[in-house]
């Protein structure tokens, strides 16, 4: 049950960056004014950066449950944990909570994921 939640995890956080990506270039960067054209691509650029790595990580999530390393799984989510989690606090932070985006990245980070490792709220990883 635990690799099940964790690789359901996986997926939720390929599907929000694969929606972050698609809104970033077809709402975001269709209105944006952003000169000179150089700087518009380096934006462009970084914002997808985001996109691919919260992909990897997804990726990283799935695969997680057959990886024989017991340290190696627990890493992987303790860093996307962190990961989403402060994704999550800025968005909500900067937007002052008004877009959905903390909303997706809390349901995709810490409490679930570490559960499904076999963490609790208090252990340490040795």
């Amino acid at each position: 049950m635990r690799d099940l939640l964790l690789q359901c995890s996986g997926v939720a956080a390929i599907a929000v960056a694969l929606i972050h990506g698609v809104l970033g270039e077809t709402k975001v960067f269709v209105r944006a004014t952003i000169e000179p054209p150089r700087l518009r691509t380096l934006i462009r650029l970084v914002w997808q950066a985001g996109t691919v790595a919260w992909i990897g990580g997804g990726v990283l999530l799935i695969a997680a449950p057959w990886m024989a390393s017991e340290p190696a799984r627990h890493w992987i989510v303790i860093t996307l944990a962190a990961v989403f989690g402060f994704g999550a606090l800025a968005n909500a932070w900067a937007l002052r909570g008004r877009h959905f985006g903390w909303v997706a990245l809390t349901a995709d980070q810490d409490y679930p994921p570490l559960r499904s490792a076999g963490l609790s709220p208090n252990q340490r990883v040795a």
